[in-house]
């Protein structure tokens, strides 16, 4: 982490690790999955005097990922979807207060995130008992031993035999059959706090978004892209555009038909020239995205919803899924 400080981190506690090391493992965007201990100030715990139940640290996995290609609320919707978080014993045939659950933040940022992922869960209203699921501050983080690390890969026949004989996946599968109810907190998209949007947008994103401000024609990102994809709140990851109502309107600026999805636009008037105009924001984030016209292509409706590009993310149609927006597949095919 230190030598690569593009990369963050995340702590669960989900039960067994190896467990939650393969359920993690398996997703795009994730550089290294470690298994280990956190949770007590003991140092240097062993296997057996954490398992033995006798010390206050959880069995807990330490996940590596490039936050450009995955984002931490995917990682909680990840977590979210791999335990019975209504389980304050352990967690399914493993016993113990070394076995239950936790979300270990390691800022505020991270901490909202999970308390509002955990709310949203709660709102949904699917699980008949209370979420018990912890979130603590993360503290420290012991590695596992070796013969720990990658057991699934090192021991695959052992592994499937447990993990089936633990009643997780029968359990899993019976909870989330609907998968459309996947990503629970990913649906949300969520804005950040002002303080983690200065440190995740450019000096551009942030005075667009933030402060209505508007970008230099013809020399922004994505004016002149002809990629096919889809376009996202550069805020909050919420889907807006597609490239295929994008079209070259000559003013320099990302130029849409319509949006993608309507309900994730607001209108309003904006006073800020001699004229009237409309301004079009995103409903969640409350991003100013750009500007509503009505000189656009008329055998298409006529509208031109002229965008920023630093309000703006670009997400190809190669990476729709990796991405988490992986519905939007069959629009390009």
């Amino acid at each position: 982490m230190e030598k690569n400080k593009k990369y963050k981190r995340a702590t669960f506690a989900g039960g067994c690790f190896w467990c939650s090391e393969y359920d993690f493992d398996r997703k795009r965007g994730i550089i290294k999955v470690v298994s280990g201990y956190t949770g007590s100030k003991e140092k240097n715990p062993t296997y057996e005097q954490v398992s033995s139940g006798r010390t206050e640290y959880r069995e807990a996995v330490q996940v590596i990922y490039d936050p450009k290609r995955l984002d931490y609320k995917i990682l909680l919707d990840l977590f979210w979807r791999s335990i019975d978080p209504t389980d304050d014993g352990g967690q399914f045939v493993d016993r113990g207060p070394q076995y239950t659950t936790a979300i270990y933040y390691e800022d505020e940022e991270q901490k909202r995130l999970a308390e509002k992922s955990k709310k949203v869960l709660e709102e949904s209203k699917k699980y008949n008992e209370p979420i018990v699921t912890k979130i603590i501050r993360f503290t420290n983080f012991y590695p596992a031993e070796d013969y720990h690390q990658n057991y699934y890969k090192k021991n695959p026949l052992r592994y499937k035999f447990y993990r089936k004989a633990s009643g997780r996946d029968e359990y899993l599968n019976n909870v989330w059959k609907d998968k459309k109810e996947f990503q629970t907190m990913f649906k949300q998209f969520v804005k950040p706090s002002k303080e983690n949007l200065r440190k995740k947008l450019t000096k551009i994103q942030y005075h667009v978004t933030q402060e209505d401000g508007t970008e230099l024609s013809f020399k922004n990102e994505y004016w002149n892209n002809k990629k096919e994809g889809i376009y996202v709140d550069v805020v909050s990851g919420e889907p807006l555009f597609s490239s295929l109502d994008k079209y070259d309107s000559r003013t320099g600026w990302p130029s849409f038909t319509k949006p993608l999805i309507e309900k994730n636009i607001i209108t309003k008037k904006d006073y800020k020239l001699l004229f009237p105009r409309i301004e079009i924001r995103s409903k969640n984030a409350n991003s100013h995205l750009g500007h509503l016209f009505n000189d656009g292509p008329k055998e298409k409706g006529g509208k031109r919803y002229c965008m920023n590009s630093a309000a703006l993310r670009f997400v190809p149609k190669k990476k729709l899924k990796e991405m988490g927006y992986g519905k939007y597949e069959k629009m390009f095919k």
